[in-house]
C-alpha cells in the first residue's frame, strides 16, 4: 500500500541527467545530425498521430518525414535510430490496421506500427501522452547517444595512438585533432519485425534445405556456393576507427635517439591531452592569450598617441574597441588589459585610485621582447 501511495518522482529530477548539455567541442558527423534531425521529425509526427488515439504506421511517418524533411526516409533510417535509441519505440507488425494514409494498402496487409514508450505516469485522461516536454528529453538523450557512440571511436582511436592516449570521458572537451569525425563508420541498422511469411522462400539457403535432394548436383552446389558469399558479406560489421599506422622515422630524424623520440612524443601527448579535457573557462582563457601578441603593439600605440604615462581604464579599453572591430564590447577588452598586467607586471600596471581605474604602461620596454614573451604563454597554454 504504501509503494502504491508514493508519488512518482517529478520530470525535472528523473531527467536531471538529460538537462546537463554536451561540451560544445563533442561535434557530431554530418550523417549522425542529420539521422537527429530525422528522430525529431519522426517523434513530431508520431507523438502527434499518438496523441489523437491513430494507430501509427512507419506508411503514416515515411510521408510526414520526407514532407518536412524533403529528403528521402526509409525503413533503414528507422533501423538506425532504433539502433540508438533501443527504448524509443515498440515497433511491430499489424494487420486489419485502417488504411487512410497509408499508401493505397489492403486492410489485410501486414505494416509496420511504431508506438512511442512512455513511461506510466505519462498519462493524459488515463491514456499515455506524448508531451512537448518529453519530446525534448527524447531529443537530447538520442543526441547524446549519437555523442556515446563518437566517443567509442575516439576512445579507440586514440588507443592506437603512438603512444597511446587515455582521456577520462567525463573531463572530455573535445575531439583529437587528427580524429575525422566525418569518417565515423555508418551507424548499423537494428532489424526490424517482418511480417509473416509462410511457406515463403526467401534466401539460398532456404531453398537449399528444402530441396535438398531434388535438386541436380550442380544446382545443389551452385546454392550452395551463393548461400556460402551470402553468409561472408553479412558477417562484415564496419570496424571502431582507427588510428592511422605510426610512419616508419623519416629521413629527417635518422640519427636523433630513440629515448628523445619517445620523449617528444610523449610531451605531445600530454599536451594534446590537456587540449581534450580543456573546460570553458580554460578555453576563453587561450583565446585571449591568442590575440595578446597582434594587440601588444596596438595597446602600445594608444598610450603614444594620447601622450600620457597613465590612461583610465575606460577610455584605454574605448579606444582598443576602436583599433579591434572583433572585440569591440568594453568588459571583454577589460579582461585583455587585467591578462597583459597578469603575465607582464613590468610593463603593463593597474592602479585603483578611488572610484576610478588606471592603467600604466612602460613605453621604454622593447616591443619585441614583449611579443616573443607573449607568444610563449600562448603557445605554452595551447592558443597558438
Amino acid at each position: 500500500a504504501l509503494a502504491h501511495s508514493q508519488k512518482p518522482l517529478p520530470a525535472y529530477q528523473r531527467f536531471h541527467t538529460l538537462a546537463q548539455e554536451l561540451p560544445p567541442g563533442l561535434t557530431l558527423p554530418y550523417k549522425f545530425r542529420l539521422l537527429a534531425e530525422m528522430f525529431r521529425s519522426v517523434d513530431t509526427i508520431a507523438g502527434m498521430l499518438f496523441n489523437r488515439a491513430e494507430t501509427v504506421t512507419f506508411a503514416k511517418v515515411k510521408q510526414g518525414v520526407q514532407d518536412m524533411m524533403r529528403r528521402q526516409f526509409e525503413e533503414q533510417h528507422l533501423g538506425q535510430i532504433k539502433a540508438v535509441y533501443p527504448s524509443s519505440y515498440r515497433l511491430r507488425q499489424e494487420k486489419n490496421v485502417p488504411t487512410f494514409g497509408s499508401g493505397g494498402r489492403k486492410k489485410s496487409e501486414y505494416q509496420l506500427t511504431l508506438e512511442p514508450v512512455l513511461g506510466e505516469e505519462e498519462k493524459v485522461d488515463g491514456r499515455p501522452h506524448l508531451s512537448a516536454s518529453r519530446l525534448l528529453e527524447r531529443r537530447r538523450e538520442f543526441h547524446r547517444n549519437l555523442v556515446n557512440i563518437v566517443r567509442e571511436h575516439h576512445k579507440a582511436f586514440l588507443a592506437a595512438l603512438s603512444p597511446p592516449m587515455v582521456v577520462p570521458e567525463e573531463k572530455l572537451t573535445r575531439w583529437h585533432p587528427r580524429f575525422n569525425v566525418d569518417e565515423v563508420p555508418d551507424i548499423s541498422p537494428a532489424e526490424l519485425p517482418r511480417p509473416p511469411q509462410e511457406d515463403r522462400l526467401s534466401t539460398a539457403q532456404e531453398v537449399l534445405s528444402t530441396a535438398r535432394g531434388m535438386l541436380s548436383p550442380k544446382m545443389e552446389k551452385a546454392l550452395a556456393n551463393l548461400a556460402l558469399r551470402t553468409a561472408e558479406s553479412s558477417a562484415g560489421e564496419p570496424a571502431l576507427s582507427k588510428a592511422p599506422a605510426p610512419a616508419s622515422t623519416s629521413g629527417a630524424l635518422r640519427g636523433v635517439s630513440q629515448g628523445l623520440l619517445e620523449r617528444v612524443r610523449a610531451k605531445e601527448a600530454r599536451r594534446l591531452a590537456a587540449l581534450l579535457t580543456r573546460d570553458a573557462r580554460q578555453e576563453q582563457r587561450a583565446a585571449r592569450l591568442a590575440r595578446l601578441p597582434a594587440m601588444a603593439r596596438l595597446l602600445r600605440g594608444v598610450f603614444v598617441a594620447e601622450k600620457k604615462p597613465a590612461l583610465s581604464m575606460e577610455l584605454l579599453c574605448a579606444r582598443l574597441a576602436d583599433s579591434c572591430p572583433e572585440l569591440v564590447a568594453p568588459g571583454e577588452m577589460e579582461k585583455h588589459v587585467r591578462l597583459f598586467a597578469e603575465l607582464l607586471p613590468d610593463w603593463v600596471g593597474i592602479h585603483n585610485l578611488r572610484t576610478d581605474v588606471y592603467v600604466k604602461l612602460d613605453k621604454e620596454k622593447d616591443l619585441g621582447l614583449v611579443t616573443e614573451m607573449l607568444n610563449k604563454a600562448a603557445k605554452e597554454a595551447g592558443a597558438l
